[in-house]
């Protein structure tokens, strides 16, 4: 698929290079300033592997013995945009294979440097050059000579078509330099190139993007260079109704979720799947939030400053992510920022980090007084608590971990998933994490696998021990449940029947898995497997 970048470019460092080039399309634009050094890629982000400053340009290319494994890009880290300008030139220098983009008002994936979102395309035959491109979000939007609408479900119309494709590109010079000029203002969308009008863009979806990354594109796929130069950006200044637009941006409530590494076999603690499986959700089905996924704990220092909620998916122990993080994430607890923890990450080392847990979520995994078997969790009646809502009596076979260590007389705590295990599981091992005395007592009684916290200064914890098994999140009711309590924790109101979600198709759930399958044929058996997860309950 193509990929959606939007990245300001190269300006020339060395007095040949500029004489070369003094007939290009570029000239001092009022308003608009250079957003690449010429020299460096300084305030630029991608793959050293792939991406240079060759010739005063930006340069991305891959070869035969250094390919790309997917869709990768070079962001911009000077900020967001929402409304603005850019006017960037770019090439593509060798006949053969050659496929890139701009990405604007985009959104990083759990993958490093890669980015989804609206894409003026670019290609070295130009078939796609011109046109408006929906990196991992709808597909081609508008093709070159169309004017499209996305109205509020999300369809695309043609509603004009000013001029054929193919006397389009008669204005695109192949191999050589060309200026493309994009502009982003409110919900409309332009690309020009070389000064002529390609395609625009309405877009009045209640999920269409009011700002994000820009970044640069390199396609995976044959080897390819693509370069860029003179790369200028201009904010526009939002009018009464642009102003409107950002006051409803501000409203939304920000979701950020960590997804830690691999570490498990194929389909178990598959972080990345899950939090882009989710992550994904929740923008299907809550237009009042903005969701965000990071793959690790974020470089950017400020990046959760403005979380509403942080949801961590990624292994625990002294591994956690937010052990080298601790007193970080307490200020923002402290703010209001809410947590929700799914499986592993529940876990953290007994004393400031488990105390430190215990006041952000109500409870937490504590070795040699929690226990991790595996089995049947039948949940057969659910609360009133509006994490609850839309829930239904189900039973799905996890990790399920129970006696967690909550606040005293579970104050503050509210049951979610309770159900009794079965009385095998209280003679596993006696170890850190297998059965004690403690849990021996308890043989026949109820135990909650999943919890949601009202923190003494109103901020929002919840606890979901569920996640061992990817395929899980194929169960409609193990799915709500973990996404009502993210919204919950973000302090968005929970609908009266709960997150609505589509159930994933196994195509989608076999996205983005980090393990390798164990046999050659365990990938088939587990199409079935996830068919039966879907039916459970």
């Amino acid at each position: 698929m193509r990929t959606l970048r939007i990245l300001p470019l190269v300006f020339l460092a060395i007095a040949t290079v500029q004489v070369a080039r003094a007939d290009s399309p570029a000239t001092a634009d009022e308003g608009f300033r250079s957003i690449f050094n010429g020299k460096t890629l300084e305030d630029w982000d991608g793959d050293p592997k792939f991406w240079s400053v060759q010739d005063g340009c930006i340069t991305g290319q891959t070869t035969k013995e250094n390919p790309a494994k997917y869709n990768t890009f070079l962001i911009w880290r000077g900020g967001k945009p929402a409304d603005f300008e850019l006017k960037i030139e770019f090439r593509m220098p060798n006949e053969g294979f050659a496929n890139s983009g701009v990405q604007i008002r985009s959104w990083e994936g759990p993958e490093k440097w890669r980015v989804s979102g609206y894409q003026p395309d670019m290609d070295w035959q130009n078939q796609y050059t011109g046109i408006i491109y929906g990196e991992n979000f709808r597909g081609i939007l508008a093709n070159r000579g169309q004017k499209s609408l996305i109205d509020k479900d999300g369809k695309i119309k043609v509603v004009e078509k000013f001029a054929e494709g193919k006397e389009l590109a008669k204005f695109i010079k192949p191999h050589d330099w060309n200026e493309y000029h994009i502009t982003a203002k409110g919900n409309h969308f332009t690309n020009e190139i070389n000064g002529h009008l390609m395609c625009e863009l309405t877009d009045e979806d209640t999920k269409a993007r009011k700002d994000g990354v820009m970044a640069l594109q390199i396609h995976v796929g044959q080897p390819m260079k693509v370069q860029f130069r003179n790369v200028r950006y201009k904010e526009i200044k939002r009018d009464n109704l642009m102003k409107a637009d950002a006051k409803a941006k501000d409203a939304k409530k920000k979701i950020v979720f960590l997804a830690g590494g691999p570490s498990h076999p194929y389909g178990e603690h598959e972080h990345k799947a899950g939090c882009a499986l989710l992550a994904k959700r929740v923008r299907e089905s809550v237009p009042e939030a903005e969701v965000i996924v990071h793959q690790g704990w974020p470089k950017d220092a400020h990046a959760l400053d403005d979380a509403a909620t942080v949801v961590m998916y990624c292994d625990g122990g002294e591994g956690h992510l937010v052990m080298k993080h601790l007193d970080e994430f307490d200020a923002l607890a402290k703010k209001g920022v809410g947590l929700a923890c799914i499986h592993y990450a529940v876990e953290v080392p007994k004393g400031k980090a488990g105390d430190l847990m215990k006041n952000w979520i109500g409870g937490y995994f504590e070795t040699f007084w929690s226990v991790n078997p595996h089995w049947d969790g039948h949940f057969e009646k659910l609360t009133q608590h509006p994490v609850a809502r839309g829930v239904h009596p189900f039973t799905v076979n996890d990790e399920w971990y129970f006696h967690m260590r909550f606040q005293d007389n579970m104050k503050g705590v509210s049951a979610i998933l309770t159900a009794v295990p079965p009385d095998k599981v209280h003679l596993n091992g006696n170890d850190a994490h297998g059965a004690n005395e403690h849990v021996f007592a308890r043989k026949g009684l109820a135990e909650h696998v999943a919890w949601a916290y009202e923190r003494p200064d109103g901020g929002r914890g919840f606890g979901f021990t569920g996640g061992h098994y990817h395929w899980n999140w194929a169960n409609d009711n193990f799915r709500k449940a973990a996404l009502n309590g993210i919204l919950w924790t973000a302090g968005l109101e929970v609908p009266a029947e709960g997150v609505s979600s589509t159930t994933p198709t196994a195509e989608e759930l076999l996205e983005n898995l980090e393990a390798k399958p164990r046999t050659k044929n365990y990938e088939e058996r587990l199409r079935k497997q996830i068919e039966e997860y879907k039916t459970a309950g």
